[in-house]
């Protein structure tokens, strides 16, 4: 293997290793992820983040656990939990974070999303 050859897998290898999402995931919403994991007995699961159609606003979130990684999914881990996005929900993602709210008001997991222009009154829905 030549000096250029090296050269060209290293970039390779760093383009892979690149291949992520912007969404965070908050200690707290970790924490949970994991204790729900561990309550299920579990641990081949991932927590898979995207966007749909539909909502009053036009796009909704999807946040559930997934055993899949599909083609062209990015992933990011987060002390040990496993965040999937795909790549057509990343652009709509970037820069979110997801967070776990366990209070008298709310309980669960929540989105703050710096791309959503507008959102619904059920907080549900976003454009």
């Amino acid at each position: 293997m030549s000096v250029q050859d090296e050269t060209v897998t290293t970039t390779t290898e760093q383009a892979t290793a690149e291949e992520t999402h912007g969404v965070l995931l908050t200690d707290l919403a970790a924490g949970k992820v994991k204790s729900l994991l561990e309550q299920e007995g579990r641990d081949d699961l991932r927590l898979r983040v995207g966007v749909q159609p539909g909502g009053c606003s036009g796009l909704i979130y999807q946040l559930y656990f997934d055993e899949r990684t599909l083609d062209g999914d990015l992933v990011r881990d987060f002390d040990g939990v496993g965040v999937v996005v795909d790549r057509m929900s990343a652009p709509y993602l970037t820069g979110a974070t997801i967070d776990f709210a366990d209070t008298i008001e709310k309980q669960g997991f929540t989105i703050d999303n710096p791309n959503a222009g507008s959102s619904c009154a059920c907080g549900d829905s976003f454009s």
